[in-house]
């Protein structure tokens, strides 16, 4: 532990991105969560283990003896078995991609060099008394008082949320809808006061958060003031974001006073959440009416646009693998050192770069995944990670359609995102890119940089890595079964032999070989479609 503890000391001591007071003070800090990480991971191994292992055999038991289901007594027993086996089989593996890929590669981004404009995060020693002074003052106020808040709110969430599940099991909404999900909703309504008491421990444990971030404020706002007039603001904020979620009265009786400089005042901010509330309430009544219609929409889930974006690469890949434009020296990086840009990050930017060209073209309002399915605000998953990720995209696909390229250079486009890093116009002079324009260039550039981070913010999410992999064995194999391995082998053997290495080849070079490849019976038409 004590090597483990210096080992990440050293990483933090190294990066430029922080300044010397807040690497002191994480250093100092360190071993704190270094001790209780060990402890936390086992109990939490512990409590998941027990309840998965529960729970997933107890709903494919429910599944099995569904109204759909045949031979109900065979897979009433055997239903769940394998399948969690080889679901708890896969979280233990996304965890160890987390510890030994997703940490050391925000530790590697840590390290970067901080550009010329910007500015390492630190902390001001001159400020830092006043800081201090705000916390211990704000700690055990905020705790006793968002306490007391909670607790006295505790019964109206009781009994509300018993009043709500009972009104659903009559109407048969809500969790009671699906046949599979009532045993568990009428477990709800037996469990719920257990569920109220975790909330108030959450509160309870979220104000400790609160208090320490007066010392924030104090330091940001450069003012003791402002730090004690925010210690009493949450406080009326809590109750009020309490009252909202529990449809209480609107606001709160405690007084709320501006702990920013630049910031609405309490009765402008007030009817801005009054608002929000209402526009929020009105839209769950809506919701509530229109199932009719909901039903008729299908609504897709993450996973599938995960499945869809790795098949895209998948086909990708082959075709890239045929023209030369990925060799075995990738597979080879990838399979020996378990990582490489030019796979891991460029390939899926190239697939999802092909798909925001086919939906400027299309006039799209969302994006179009393949030549059946079209993404738009109506289908696409309800998820906060995927509006994150879906955003950018949509914002890139106006940029392409404002650009409007033609056949030549969307052709360009593969060999330029694939081999060449993009940071300055004139990387593309040799290229065989047929617009000369600097402007035109560096706005492509600009989306190609911004897909590749996308991309390589979405490579540290375990379920990647674990996908990612099998797509190396996969192309792996490809390159073997079709003797495309073999091929670049005897090419490289020849060059190193004294035939010289080729000069920079343009974009016509790609259209050969592509021209080629379409009589191979592995080709997938129309791969670019599909993310």
């Amino acid at each position: 532990m004590s090597s483990f503890s210096m080992f990440v000391g050293f990483f933090y001591f190294r990066t430029k991105r922080l300044g010397l007071v807040v690497k002191v003070m994480a250093l100092i800090s360190l071993p704190l969560p270094l001790l209780l990480w060990p402890i936390l991971a086992i109990v939490g191994s512990l409590l998941g283990g027990l309840g998965y292992g529960f729970f997933a055999p107890l709903v494919a038991t429910f599944e099995a003896v569904g109204e759909t289901s045949t031979d109900k007594f065979f897979h009433c027993f055997i239903d769940g078995c394998w399948s969690t086996i080889n679901g708890s089989c896969t979280v233990v593996r996304d965890f160890t991609d987390f510890c030994f890929h997703s940490y050391f590669s925000y530790m590697d981004e840590l390290r970067e060099h901080v550009p010329p404009n910007e500015k390492p995060v630190d902390i001001k020693l001159s400020k830092l008394p006043s800081c201090l002074l705000v916390i211990v003052l704000g700690v055990p106020l905020d705790v006793l008082l968002i306490t007391i808040v909670a607790l006295w709110k505790s019964p109206y969430m009781l009994l509300k949320g018993w009043k709500r599940l009972l009104e659903d099991l009559i109407g048969r909404e809500g969790p009671f809808l699906e046949t599979v999900c009532v045993p568990f909703a009428g477990l709800a309504i037996i469990l719920w006061p257990i569920a109220v008491v975790v909330a108030v421990i959450s509160a309870i444990i979220s104000s400790l958060i609160l208090g320490f971030y007066a010392g924030v404020i104090v330091h940001q706002e450069d003012s003791l003031w402002l730090g004690l007039a925010y210690i009493v603001s949450v406080v009326s904020l809590f109750e009020e974001y309490v009252n909202d979620l529990l449809y209480l009265r609107e606001g709160s009786c405690l007084p709320r006073p501006n702990y920013r400089r630049n910031m609405n005042p309490p009765d402008g901010d007030r009817n801005d959440r009054k608002n929000e509330s209402e526009g929020s309430y009105n839209s769950k009544l809506l919701l509530e009416r229109s199932k009719t219609l909901k039903c008729t929409i299908q609504q897709y889930k993450p996973m599938q646009v995960w499945d869809w974006l790795f098949k895209s690469c998948e086909e990708d890949s082959r075709m890239l693998l045929r023209e030369g434009l990925i060799d075995f020296k990738d597979i080879g990086e990838c399979i020996v050192k378990g990582n490489c840009k030019k796979l891991s990050v460029k390939l899926p930017a190239w697939s999802i770069f092909q798909c925001l060209l086919v939906s400027a073209k299309s006039n799209s309002s969302g994006l179009v995944i393949s030549d059946e399915i079209e993404l738009t605000k109506n289908n696409w998953p309800r998820d906060k990670v995927f509006e994150w990720f879906i955003g950018p995209l949509l914002i890139m696909k106006e940029q392409i359609k404002g650009l409007q390229l033609d056949e030549n250079e969307e052709g360009c486009l593969k060999k330029l995102v694939m081999d060449y890093k993009n940071e300055k116009p004139e990387e593309w002079d040799d290229t065989g890119f047929l617009s000369k324009d600097n402007v035109r260039r560096a706005q492509l550039q600009a989306i190609i940089r911004r897909l590749q981070g996308i991309v390589a913010s979405l490579s540290r999410i375990p379920t990647f890595r674990r996908r990612f992999t099998g797509l190396v064995k996969m192309l792996y194999m490809e390159a073997v079964q079709s003797g495309v391995l073999a091929n670049q082998v005897a090419k490289s053997s020849n060059s190193e032999r004294g035939h010289g290495n080729e000069g920079p080849s343009d974009c016509g070079h790609g259209k050969d070989s592509r021209s080629l490849g379409e009589n191979s019976e592995h080709e997938a038409p129309g791969s670019g479609n599909i993310v």
